[in-house]
């Protein structure tokens, strides 16, 4: 029998980013990264040498969470850590050759995952939903 309690937005938004995880996971895990290191190398890949903080503002995590997520990374060969020229206290990010060359697939990937969890819509109403999110985003960002 389905969930009969009343589901809230919050509710149905935790379901969805689980979901969209799933369909991720399933697909990166051959390349060798996990989707929440995606968003980071989304980053890397745009511009490398960024800071720790720099993640932090641009992913929009906690800071545990960006410290975990950038050891992993090392560990797994992802990334590498070089002093700040400027600020001997800071470390820039810079991608190895191996989260290099995984680029154009993993981006394939994440589009064949977001096709599958929008899989049925209309163009129009994959992209009104994504406005919605974005909007709830903004207006979350702002409490």
């Amino acid at each position: 029998m389905a969930n009969d309690r009343p589901e809230s937005a919050t509710q149905l938004a935790m379901q969805f980013a689980r979901s969209v995880t799933r369909a991720l996971q399933s697909r990166a895990v051959r390349l060798g990264f996990s989707p929440g290191q995606f968003p980071v190398l989304l980053e890397l890949w745009e511009e490398e040498g960024l800071t720790q903080r720099q993640l932090l503002d641009r992913v929009d995590v906690e800071q545990a969470t960006i410290a975990n997520t950038l050891a992993r990374m090392e560990r797994d060969g992802l990334i590498e850590r070089r002093v700040h020229p400027r600020d001997k206290r800071a470390q820039q990010i810079f991608l190895t050759e191996k989260a290099r060359a995984m680029r154009e697939e993993a981006l394939a990937l994440a589009c064949e995952a977001e096709d599958a969890v929008f899989s049925g819509f209309r163009r129009f109403e994959k992209e009104l939903l994504k406005e919605y999110i974005r909007w709830a985003i903004a207006n979350a960002r702002k409490l």
